[in-house]
């Protein structure tokens, strides 16, 4: 016999196995994850075009990150399918993360806003490198940066998995502990 769904679901948001979209977030939310700002330059819309904008910067925060392998270099971002990132990640094969700090929790409030503004404002104050591989945009002082290229992209219920081999790696900053997120909310460490 199979266990009924807990009093909390709803019809709409319980899965055939049994389990609630609330049960499984509040599940998912006892593993704390590191805060990443992943970043990539948006080609010109018209690259024939003289009169067209150029390349504009584009960032979302992210907890779903994780290394892959050493031999080659690969890390996974994990990217919400149709999102504004998951799109030009698609047809831009070049991006960048940067591995948050503790006292950059406004960097990652500001990229995970819905409904933001123009990224252009997001990066407008920010203490920024350009990446030597990716034109991506850096921040400056984060715990380390890597520069990606996909390797691979992989649909996994409603996410894409962006599978990228780091291009190059560099830790900036020594000072302070990471960002974490855990129980929807940011966290440090101590």
């Amino acid at each position: 016999m199979l266990n009924p769904p807990s009093p909390t679901a709803t019809a709409a948001s319980v899965h055939a196995e049994g389990v609630s979209d609330d049960e499984f977030r509040a599940a998912m939310s006892r593993l704390a994850a590191g805060v990443v700002l992943v970043t990539a330059q948006e080609p010109p819309l018209d690259p024939d075009d003289p009169h067209a904008p150029g390349t504009e910067d584009v960032g979302m925060t992210a907890t779903a990150f994780m290394s892959v392998s050493l031999d080659p270099p690969l890390v996974l971002v994990s990217l919400r399918t149709g999102s504004r990132m998951d799109d030009l990640l698609d047809e831009q094969p070049l991006w960048a993360v940067s591995v948050l700090a503790e006292n950059q929790r406004p960097i990652a409030g500001r990229f995970a806003m819905k409904g933001r503004i123009s990224d252009r404002l997001l990066f407008a104050d920010l203490a920024l490198d350009r990446g030597e591989a990716t034109g991506a945009p850096l921040i400056s002082d984060a715990l380390s940066t890597l520069e990606c290229r996909t390797e691979q992209r992989v649909t996994a219920g409603d996410h894409t998995l962006v599978i990228g081999r780091v291009l190059t790696a560099r830790v900036p900053s020594t000072e302070g502990g990471p960002l974490l997120y855990y129980r929807g909310r940011y966290r440090h460490l101590g």
